[in-house]
């Protein structure tokens, strides 16, 4: 195929061939832990980058490569490199570009387990992270420095549902040649593509919607392919590399500097590595993806709507209401919808919550998102509970607020559900 391929095939078949020993069809899930070299040559040249293949399933495996290259082609990049977690993802992502005393500026409405992995897991590293509301531009802007090395959003804002304006960070990101990392779980490719937008980095905890059923734990960067990495700013990537014999990736490698380094060292050296059977079933999932999107899509606007008239609601966060401050920037930059992922304030406080919480039949009450079955949490007892009451608010997690993760059930059952939940918790 020649043409330009539509985001629905890609979602089936990039990445997929047919196993050339067998002819399956699906990706097989590449059990093993090692692969035989064709010769003492062939086994040097792998370890010396001169070839690409497989050596050790710590660095790559067929399994994950597939998926890799599934994520690149769906998010427009020109690699992945695929991890054991979201966690993982973040601070694979960071590797590459960070030292001791650098630093990095991130939105303050992040996911609460983020905001304590750049504030206390981070500065074991030597490094730190000054956080703005990334709706003050200006605010970005001036906390930038001459160690800054990244600005990092997400493209929906878990927990609040606040969308980033994208092209305007990646233009300040630009302006001080730094890249914009974008953490694109709760939107996915199907919904925004923040490369297209200006992002250098894409991270993704694949957990959520890309595998869609709560199996397995995954994690992903995607690398657009564009960033000037010889600008002065980033010597892993620009300067001689020890382990390899004095090699510049950059100037080896090009476009995929970012992409081999991620996998030859990173992966090497941090051990964060995806198992082949979390693949496979996240390729399976990922399969499903737009027509998931449209449904979630779909029942989160119905249930939103359909709270924010609810006596017991202070407020809904969706940014597709008409009430959000984010519903033009939404429509702008998500076409297709604003998500699933929105927060509930309610009038009863606190106690309300987890009454209503206790209160549900057909949601689940997990620390998880994007899964087909809908979700709630109480973000400030539980995600949040690390952050001071100002980070909860700033996160969009106050003691009021609980989290909804909108599945693709029927609409009128989960408002059903919603309905009998919260008459309890406002009895």
């Amino acid at each position: 195929m020649t043409q330009d391929i539509g985001f629905d095939t890609l979602q089936i078949h990039a990445g997929a061939r047919p196993d050339p020993a067998t002819g399956a069809r699906q990706v097989p899930i590449y059990q093993t832990t090692a692969y035989v070299f064709r010769d003492a040559d062939h086994a040097a040249a792998l370890f010396n980058l001169q070839e690409v293949g497989y050596i050790y399933s710590r660095l790559t495996n067929p399994t994950v490569a597939a998926l890799g290259e599934r994520l690149a082609a769906l998010e427009g990049g020109v690699g992945a490199v695929c991890t054991s977690s979201g966690h993982a993802a973040q601070l694979m992502a960071l590797y590459p570009l960070m030292g001791p005393g650098k630093n990095i500026v991130a939105s303050t409405r992040l996911y609460g387990g983020t905001i304590t992995q750049f504030t206390q897991v981070f500065k074991r590293f030597g490094w730190s992270c000054t956080f703005v509301d990334t709706d003050d531009l200006a605010a970005v802007e001036a906390a930038i420095d001459d160690n800054t090395r990244a600005l990092f959003c997400e493209t929906i804002a878990n927990p609040g549902g606040y969308v980033s304006d994208i092209p305007a960070l990646a233009a300040i990101a630009d302006k001080h040649g730094i890249p914009l990392v974008v953490d694109n779980t709760t939107a996915t490719p199907y919904l925004a593509k923040p490369i297209e937008m200006g992002a250098t980095l894409v991270v993704h905890s694949t957990t959520k919607y890309l595998t869609g059923n709560g199996t397995v734990t995954g994690g992903a960067i995607i690398d657009s392919g564009k960033f000037n990495w010889s600008n002065g700013k980033f010597p892993s990537l620009a300067e001689p590399e020890p382990a390899y014999h004095g090699l510049k990736f950059h100037e080896t490698f090009g476009a995929l500097a970012y992409t081999f380094f991620g996998i030859a060292i990173g992966l090497r050296d941090l051990g964060m590595t995806m198992n082949p059977q979390a693949a496979h079933y996240t390729l399976m999932g990922i399969e499903t993806l737009s027509l998931r999107m449209q449904k979630h899509v779909a029942n989160a606007g119905k249930v939103a709507a359909w709270l924010e008239t609810h006596p017991a609601v202070e407020a809904v966060t969706y940014p597709g209401l008409d009430s959000s401050p984010y519903k033009a920037r939404a429509e702008k930059l998500l076409p297709k919808g604003a998500g699933a992922l929105f927060t509930v304030a309610l009038k009863g406080g606190y106690e309300a919550c987890v009454k209503m919480v206790d209160s549900l039949e057909l949601f689940s009450h997990v620390a998880n998102l994007g899964d087909a079955r809908s979700l709630i949490i109480h973000s400030a007892s539980t995600t949040h509970r690390q952050l001071t009451p100002e980070q909860q608010v700033a996160a969009g997690a106050a003691p009021n607020v609980v989290r909804l993760s909108i599945g693709i059930e029927d609409g009128e059952d989960i408002i059903a559900d919603l309905a009998q939940a919260l008459d309890k918790a406002s009895a």
